[in-house]
C-alpha cells in the first residue's frame, strides 16, 4: 500500500491510538503511516519475504504467514481495527476472512479496486479487460484471483451478517458518496459484526 491518497483516506477511518492488525500489509507503508500520524500500534501480516523485510526496515511489527490459513491464533476483539486493504481480491477464502476480520477486530476496514468504475466498464464494452492505475495488470498475469464491485460487496457483507458502518468510494484522494460504484476506482467499507 503506497498510494498516498488511498492511505490517507483509510487512515481517516482509524481512531487515534487504535490497536491495528493490517492483513496483507505489503511493505508496511500504511502501518508506518498509522503509527506516525495516528499514534496506532499493532502488527502487519504478510507472506512475501521481501515485503516482510521492508516492514522491518520501516519499524513495523510484522507476522509472516499465509492469510488463506485463517486468523485462529487471534482471539475475539484482539484489535480495535483490522485492515484488509487491497487484500480481499487475492484470497481464496474471502468470505471466511471477512467474518474473521470482524471477529478479531471490533471494526474491519476493507478496500479494494472497484471493477465497476466507469473506465473499467468502457474497456469491457470495447472488448478488453481493463488495465488502469488501480488494476495495473494484464488479465493473464494478475495476482488478483477475483474482481469485485462496490455494489457486490454491499450484498456480500449483508449475506455474511456484517453491518456496514460507513462506505464510500475513493478517487484521486477524494471521498465519493454519490454513485461510488460508477465513479470511484477504490471501494472502502467499515464493518462490524451484525
Amino acid at each position: 500500500m503506497s498510494d498516498l491518497s488511498i492511505m490517507e483516506g483509510i487512515a481517516r477511518m482509524v481512531p487515534q491510538g487504535a490497536r491495528v492488525l493490517d492483513l496483507g500489509c505489503g511493505d508496511g507503508a500504511l502501518m508506518a503511516y498509522l503509527q506516525s500520524r495516528r499514534g496506532c500500534s499493532g502488527y502487519g501480516v504478510e507472506i512475501d519475504d521481501a515485503k516482510v523485510q521492508a516492514c522491518l526496515q520501516r519499524g513495523v511489527n510484522v507476522l509472516q504467514f499465509n492469510l488463506d490459513e485463517g486468523l485462529s491464533m487471534f482471539g475475539d476483539d484482539s484489535f480495535d481495527v483490522v485492515l484488509q486493504i487491497d487484500t480481499l481480491q487475492h484470497l481464496r477464502n474471502a468470505e471466511t476472512m471477512l467474518r474473521e476480520t470482524v471477529r478479531v477486530g471490533k471494526h474491519g476496514i476493507v478496500a479494494f479496486p472497484n471493477f465497476a468504475h466507469w473506465p473499467n466498464r468502457l474497456s469491457v464494452l470495447l472488448g478488453r479487460m481493463p488495465v488502469t492505475r488501480r488494476l495495473p495488470y494484464q488479465w493473464y498475469d494478475t495476482p488478483n484471483i477475483r474482481v469485485g464491485t462496490y455494489a457486490d460487496f454491499e450484498l456480500l457483507a449483508r449475506r455474511n451478517g456484517l453491518a456496514v458502518e460507513d462506505s464510500f468510494g475513493l478517487q484521486d484522494g477524494r471521498e465519493l458518496r454519490w454513485q461510488p460504484n460508477l465513479r470511484a476506482s477504490t471501494a472502502v467499507f467499515k464493518l462490524r459484526r451484525g
